[in-house]
């Protein structure tokens, strides 16, 4: 903090971030002496910012109650963009991430603040995968509403545009919100079939919350694996079952959820099943695996694994 400026604006900060601040407290913290915070006081008072100084073995400084400094004026997609991505940038370690959301929360407008706050606590990451081609990203104030209600337990009436027929307007009770592969996703209970299912973000509009609390998911329910599940069960053309010679701890790491489903069977194997457009590539998949297995179904993946492994006799 060399700049006085800048260690103004953190006594600033400090000020609005605490009821009160003593001297020697802010002068440890901006590395400065009490003499230098006094005329920090000054400044702010010739910038119209009330500061009082309270006198006494407790005292220190405070901003005046019921003085707030302007509020910071995004719109719904902007706040969106920005919460999320110090949110993504928060899990990758940067201890930056967590001062500055707290920065962004004190100085945006009440109403919008809370939903921002909303999306924080919903918003989960199933990879850092960046957009492919064909994402669409979700309207701001669509995710907003969504994230709102999972962190309420409120349903939500939108229209949804389906992959296939006509967009209808339905009601779900929001789980979570989850980045997987630069899409964006929805976990969340169905109103009319009270299963819980994933839906694109982007295909939601005019999202609006309705009424009373709903139930809340269940004890220990994730929506990261949630949707993780959802994907694997992509109804694909091929149907794949394969036994593998190997415990699900090996094999996991080697193959993502959104791919397979793993189960246990017996002692040192586990059962793969996945669904697929292309049998060649679910051949390269197993011989990744690096464990002997048996095709369960169908018996086309047999001339695919038969191909790969003559490819591979070739090369070596």
């Amino acid at each position: 903090m060399s700049r006085p400026a800048t260690r103004l604006l953190a006594f600033l900060e400090l000020l609005e971030s605490r009821p009160v601040v003593t001297g020697a407290e802010a002068a440890r913290v901006l590395e400065v002496d009490a003499r230098t915070i006094r005329r920090y006081v000054e400044a702010l008072h010739e910038l119209g910012i009330p500061v009082d100084g309270q006198r006494g073995a407790g005292g220190g400084y405070r901003l005046r109650p019921g003085y707030r400094m302007a509020p910071l004026m995004l719109d719904d997609d902007e706040a969106t963009a920005v919460v999320a991505g110090l949110v993504a940038t928060e899990g990758l370690g940067l201890a930056g991430a967590e001062p500055a959301l707290a920065k962004v929360r004190r100085v945006l407008p009440a109403a919008l603040r809370r939903r921002a706050e909303a999306l924080e606590s919903a918003l989960a990451f199933g990879d850092r995968g960046a957009g492919g081609a064909g994402s669409v990203p979700p309207v701001g104030d669509t995710l907003l509403v969504l994230a709102d209600a999972a962190r309420r337990h409120r349903r939500v009436s939108a229209r949804y545009a389906p992959a296939r027929g006509e967009p209808r307007r339905r009601e779900l009770d929001p789980f979570g919100v989850v980045v997987h592969g630069g899409r964006w996703y929805v976990s969340a209970r169905d109103a009319d079939s009270g299963e819980t299912r994933t839906f694109r973000a982007d295909r939601f509009a005019g999202a609006v919350t309705l009424g009373e609390p709903t139930d809340p998911p269940p004890d220990g329910f994730d929506p990261v694996a949630a949707v993780a599940r959802s994907l694997a069960r992509v109804p694909y053309a091929w149907a794949v079952e394969v036994r593998l010679a190997a415990p699900v701890a090996l094999i996991r790491p080697r193959v993502a959820p959104t791919i397979a489903e793993l189960t246990p069977d017996g002692e040192g194997a586990c059962i793969l099943t996945m669904r697929s457009d292309s049998l060649r590539w679910t051949a390269e998949v197993l011989a990744s695996l690096g464990c002997p297995f048996t095709i369960n179904f169908p018996d086309e993946l047999r001339a695919e694994v038969r191909a790969v492994a003559e490819l591979l006799m070739a090369s070596a």
